[in-house]
C-alpha cells in the first residue's frame, strides 16, 4: 500500500458503546496496527437533539479498557484535528456551496409540512415518495425557480437544504473489499440532504469532507452503513477526489441467528451487550470478563484466520487480521462462546493476580470470614479452584469452606452419604488426624488410605461423608488438600460437629 493506512472510528455520542461498535473499532485498529498505519477516533456529534451528557467519555474509557487506543482523537491532537464535528462545523458550508457551484447540488426550500403532504399523498397512491429525478422540478428547489426568486430567498434567510443532484439513468460501480463490485442504478436513489440552513450538515457531507481532510485510506464500517455508499462514492466523485477503499462488516446477530443483537436481547438473555456499565445496564467488565476475551471473542465474530486456532493474544490478532477473511453474512453471538474465552484467560492468568482480584470479593464479605487470610493462603485456594472457575466471581462459590465454617449440610448428600456407622468411621478419622505431626496433604491422605485398608471399608464410605462434613456439600478439590489448608484443629472441629449435628 503506497499511500500511509489510516482508518478511523467515528461513533455518535448518543448513549453507550454497543459491542458491534467495539468490533469495528476493533477491526479498525487491526488492520491499522498490522500496516503500521494510524488508528483515529472522530466524534460525530452533528445531531445536538441526540447528543448523550458523559456518552463520549464512555466511548474514549470503552476503547481504552479494552486495550484498543486511538493514535489521534479528541485530547490526541496528530495534525488533522478538531475530532469532534461539532467543533468543525464552519468547514462544511463552504463545500456544500461548492458542490451547488458545480452544478452538484442545488438548494431546496420545501417545507417539511409540504414533504409530508406528498409523502401522504403518494401513500394513498400506493405509492413511495421519493425527492429525486421524477419530481425534482415540481418542488419548491433552485432547479424550478428563476434565479431572481432564488437570489431573493436567499438574501431574505429563508429556510432551505442542501441536496445532492444525484444525475439520472447512470450505473454506477462500486467496489466493497469484503462484498466485492456492485452496480446500482441511480434512478432508484433519492437526492440526500448534505446541508441545513442551520448551519450544520448531515451525517453524509460531514463523514465525506472530515475522511477527505483527515486522509483516511480505508473506511471500515458496519453494514447498515452500506445503503450509503453510492451516495457517499457519488460525492467523492462529485468533489473531484479519490475514494478511500470501502469495507462494510457483518452485523453481529441475536442469539438465535435472526436480526440484529440488541441491549433488549442482553436484557432478555442475561448477559451485557455493552463494554462498561452505563445507568442500569450492567458492562462486561463489571460481570468480570477479561478485557483480552472480549476482544478474542469480538474478533472471532464474523473473522476467522483460516486455521483452527481460536486464542489470540493482540499481537497475534494483528499479525493475522486481514479484511480478506471477514465474512459477508451476519455473525450469531453465542453466549456460552464467550464464556468459554473468559474461562480460558482466567486459566492463563497467574495465581498471584487471580489471588489480587479475589482479595477484593474477600473485603467485601469481612462480616462472614471467619479470619483474616493472607494472600499467601488465597493464592493457594486460588490454585485449587481455578480450573472449574468461568469468571473471578465464581471463586466464593467454589471455595467459601476455605474461609467460613460449613453451617448446613447438603440434604440429598446426607441422605446418600451419611450412614448409620458414619459417625463411628468419622471418629475413627479424628483419631488418625490427631496423630499426623507433619500436617501436609501428601502425609494425610497416606495416613487415612492406610487406616482404611487396615479397617477394610471402601474408599466411598469414608470419603464422601469426609468431604461432606468439611464443606458441607459434595464440591471442592482433594479432600486432603482442603485438609491442609484449614489444618489440623480446624479439620477436627468440622468433622465433630457433623458428627453431632447429623448424627
Amino acid at each position: 500500500m503506497s499511500q500511509k493506512v489510516r482508518v478511523r472510528f467515528a461513533p455518535s455520542p448518543t448513549g453507550p458503546l454497543h459491542i458491534g461498535g467495539v468490533r469495528t473499532a476493533l477491526f479498525n485498529y487491526l488492520f491499522a496496527k498490522k500496516h503500521d498505519g494510524d488508528f483515529i477516533l472522530r466524534i460525530e456529534d452533528t445531531d445536538q437533539n441526540r447528543y448523550v451528557e458523559g456518552a463520549e467519555q464512555y466511548i474514549i474509557d470503552a476503547l481504552n479498557w479494552c486495550g484498543i487506543p486511538f493514535n489521534e482523537g479528541p485530547g490526541k491532537d496528530g495534525g488533522y484535528g478538531p475530532y469532534r464535528q461539532s467543533e468543525r462545523k464552519h468547514l462544511y458550508k463552504q463545500y456544500a456551496e461548492e458542490l451547488v457551484e458545480k452544478g452538484k447540488a442545488y438548494y431546496a426550500f420545501d417545507t417539511s409540512e409540504k414533504l409530508d403532504f406528498h409523502r401522504k399523498d403518494h401513500e394513498a397512491k400506493g405509492k413511495i415518495f421519493i425527492y429525486n429525478w421524477h419530481n425534482r422540478l415540481k418542488l419548491d428547489n433552485s432547479l424550478s425557480l428563476m434565479p431572481e426568486e432564488l437570489e431573493k430567498r436567499l438574501v431574505s434567510g429563508n429556510d432551505y437544504v442542501i441536496r445532492f443532484l444525484t444525475p439520472p439513468d447512470e450505473k454506477l460501480e462500486l467496489e466493497d473489499t469484503i462484498r466485492g463490485r456492485m452496480q446500482i442504478d441511480t434512478n432508484v436513489l433519492d437526492d440526500k440532504v448534505l446541508f441545513k440552513s442551520d448551519g450544520m450538515p448531515t451525517y453524509h457531507l460531514a463523514n465525506i469532507v472530515d475522511d477527505h481532510l483527515m486522509q483516511i485510506s480505508h473506511v471500515i464500517r458496519g453494514e447498515e452503513w452500506l445503503p450509503s455508499l453510492a451516495l457517499h462514492q457519488q460525492l467523492y466523485d462529485a468533489f473531484g477526489w479519490d475514494a478511500p477503499k470501502f469495507a462494510h462488516l457483518p452485523l453481529i446477530m441475536k442469539p438465535e441467528g435472526k436480526g440484529k443483537l440488541s441491549k433488549r436481547d442482553g436484557e432478555k438473555g442475561g448477559f451485557p451487550v455493552f463494554p462498561l456499565s452505563w445507568n442500569e445496564s450492567v458492562g462486561y467488565k463489571e460481570s468480570g470478563y477479561f478485557p483480552e476475551a472480549v476482544v478474542n471473542f469480538l474478533a472471532m465474530l464474523g473473522w476467522n484466520p483460516g486455521t483452527e486456532q481460536e486464542l489470540f493474544s493482540m499481537e497475534e490478532l494483528i499479525s493475522a487480521f486481514s479484511l480478506d477473511r471477514v465474512n459477508k453474512s451476519g455473525a450469531r453471538f453465542d453466549l456460552e462462546k464467550t464464556k468459554w474465552y473468559n474461562q480460558c484467560y482466567l486459566q492463563k492468568k497467574s495465581n498471584a493476580m487471580l489471588a489480587d482480584l479475589f482479595q477484593k470479593e474477600l473485603a467485601a464479605k469481612s462480616g462472614i470470614v471467619n479470619f483474616q487470610p493472607s494472600i499467601a493462603y488465597i493464592e493457594k485456594v486460588v490454585s485449587l479452584i481455578k480450573e472449574r472457575a468461568t469468571f473471578v466471581g465464581d471463586f466464593w462459590e467454589l471455595g467459601d469452606y476455605f474461609f467460613v465454617v460449613p453451617t448446613s449440610y447438603n440434604e440429598k448428600a446426607v441422605k446418600k452419604q451419611w450412614k448409620e456407622d458414619t459417625p463411628d468411621i468419622m471418629n475413627g478419622i479424628i483419631s488418625v488426624l490427631e496423630g499426623i505431626s507433619d500436617f501436609t496433604s501428601e502425609k494425610t491422605e497416606s495416613g487415612v488410605k492406610s487406616w482404611i485398608s487396615q479397617k477394610e471399608l471402601s474408599f466411598g464410605r469414608v470419603m464422601a461423608p469426609l468431604r461432606l462434613a468439611l464443606v458441607g456439600e459434595m464440591k471442592g478439590p482433594h479432600v486432603f488438600d482442603i485438609i491442609e489448608m484449614i489444618g489440623k484443629e480446624e479439620s477436627i472441629a468440622r468433622i465433630n460437629t457433623a458428627r453431632q449435628k447429623l448424627s
